[in-house]
């Protein structure tokens, strides 16, 4: 937008109105982003890890556990969009995310600054493979999560379908530092007070949180607790079977591929929309 000249009382005797009708016209608007939302709330958790929520475009619908694309325009004029879980459950008027800062990245080291009222763009067509219907019926379901690979599973655990589906859900957060758990405690001790689903919950529930690299109550990776039986027996539950238990899988891509290969040894099989079985990968997600 340019700056317009200060209007002034001297004048020729030769300037006609025109000039001051064209100084009283409004400056054009600033363009807004391209499928817009607006910021409603921003949380920083630690350096690292940060939370907000926008506006829900009132055609949106998605599953719990889906993901859509968000970001900013770059530098270029381009959108610069990456792949988002939707940490919101499906009936929440609002989106909410959960991101992790990168100094250097593209994307995050720009969208850590959001403020309430800003505008970020969100591309309004949710896919993933973290969903109900990629699993067959079972009695147990377990959420393996490493990060922010938590935020699909903050959405699922405000689903009622979810406790309608299941007897007991089982939910692993693995993160180096105990400060990066805060996300997610906070959410699981929200949910007893929760109008829609706190009494469907009961003792439903079990969370297993762990750290790698400073001093907490439970240390360790979730895939070498799972393979010296350590977390069977903290929880007192039998070791995963096919036919009784079922997984969603979030996190980094070595994580993702070590539970994978752990599950496909109790016989699990992976599943997918297209076709359900006893445990799902979301591919889309990188910590």
């Amino acid at each position: 937008m340019t700056e317009m000249m200060p209007v002034t009382d001297a004048r020729t005797p030769n300037e006609t109105d025109q000039n001051a009708t064209t100084q009283d016209t409004p400056a054009p608007k600033k363009p807004v982003l391209p499928d817009a939302q607006t910021v409603t709330s921003v949380k920083h958790w630690t350096d690292r890890l940060f939370s907000f929520r926008v506006t829900r475009p009132r055609t949106l619908r998605f599953r719990s556990g889906e993901f859509v694309m968000i970001g900013l325009m770059g530098d270029n004029g381009k959108p610069l969009l990456r792949a988002y879980s939707i940490a919101s459950p499906s009936w929440d008027d609002e989106l909410e995310f959960y991101s992790i800062k990168v100094p250097d990245g593209p994307l995050t080291s720009r969208l850590q600054h959001i403020k309430v009222g800003d505008q970020i763009i969100l591309r309004p067509k949710p896919v993933g493979t973290l969903v109900h219907d990629a699993l067959l019926p079972g009695k147990r379901l377990w959420f393996f999560a490493t990060g922010t690979g938590f935020a699909p599973f903050a959405s699922l655990l405000r689903e009622p379908q979810t406790w309608e589906d299941y007897d007991e859900v089982i939910i692993t957060h693995t993160c180096r530092t105990a400060g990066e758990l805060h996300y997610g405690a906070d959410l699981i001790a929200s949910l007893k007070d929760d109008p829609l689903i706190g009494e469907m919950i009961g003792d439903k529930l079990r969370y297993y949180p762990t750290t790698t690299r400073e001093q907490s109550p439970k240390m360790g990776r979730i895939t070498d607790l799972m393979r010296s039986g350590e977390v069977y027996s903290d929880l007192g539950v039998e070791p995963m079977t096919p036919e009784t238990d079922r997984a969603m899988i979030c996190g980094n891509l070595d994580f993702n591929l070590d539970i994978k290969a752990l599950l496909e040894g109790y016989g699990l099989e992976e599943g997918a929309n297209s076709k359900p079985a006893q445990f799902v990968v979301e591919k889309a997600f990188l910590d």
